[in-house]
């Protein structure tokens, strides 16, 4: 038995959608400290190609922008990114929406901006991107989806968040019946359930970590070390015999609702 590079991604190619900020961020530096090349894509170019230019003093780094709530946009990052690559072996499917509102007003706007981004989209990415993760994969090393989903796909929170709830149950056990496709042909599907993390989605956590502290086991707010950890084992060698299940990375806090 070997352990000294499981963890390893060197030579390894990633693309993570939402990676300009936040949790995609997070994950996206985690790869690149690994030794991973790493793409990301998000749907304001400004602000990709400044998180791009940052992390690329740690690796290769490079902003693809696109929108991927739609079939046409992810077509163009399958285009864009195959200019730079011929295989993938990491895709990590980041980008994310929310929507709240009461029961009585909700809007069915705010329902089909969080499905086309939450559900749809890492559906229809990874279908479009099988051809490269297959290549990724003839590499002699298995290829990787990873799922970001959220812990409030697992339980409820207070706040009326339908068609996020919704939407991230839902990604959890698409991630469940895509693995069990996807394995037998070297690419394995897995997923993440983040709980608080500072991110522009997650405002409370970002701007009142300590009160939102109060109401977590472990007494905080998970920081970026906590994410990038989860992404680099479900991405390297070392979770290649996790296939499509979700892992909880909240501090606790589902276990304690």
């Amino acid at each position: 038995m070997d352990t000294s590079t499981l963890f390893s991604l060197e030579g390894r190619t990633a693309l993570v959608t939402g990676g300009s900020r936040g949790i995609g961020k997070m994950i996206a530096e985690g790869l690149l400290r690994q030794g991973a090349r790493v793409y990301i894509t998000a749907r304001k170019a400004a602000a990709c190609d400044e998180t791009a230019k940052e992390l690329s003093a740690l690796g290769t780094c490079v902003s693809l922008p696109v929108d991927v709530s739609t079939t046409e946009g992810i077509a163009e990052l399958v285009k864009a990114y195959s200019a730079h690559e011929q295989s993938l072996d990491i895709l990590v499917n980041n980008a994310g929406a929310a929507w709240g509102a009461g029961f009585d007003e909700f809007p069915e706007s705010g329902w089909d901006k969080v499905m086309d981004v939450n559900v749809k989209a890492p559906f229809f990415l990874t279908q479009q991107l099988k051809p490269l993760l297959l290549a990724g994969a003839a590499g002699g090393r298995l290829a990787k989806v990873i799922n970001i989903a959220s812990i409030d796909g697992q339980s409820l929170n207070p706040m009326e968040t339908y068609s996020y709830h919704a939407s991230k149950a839902g990604l959890i056990h698409l991630t469940k019946r895509m693995a069990v496709k996807l394995a037998p042909e070297g690419i394995i599907v897995s997923a993440i359930a983040p709980g608080a993390f500072a991110s522009n989605m997650n405002k409370e956590a970002r701007d009142h970590a300590d009160l939102v502290a109060d109401h977590i086991p472990s007494r905080r707010v998970g920081v970026p070390e906590d994410m990038a950890a989860a992404a680099i084992y479900l991405a390297s060698r070392a979770g290649d015999y996790v296939v499509g299940s979700t892992i909880t990375v909240d501090g606790g806090v589902n276990i304690a609702r």
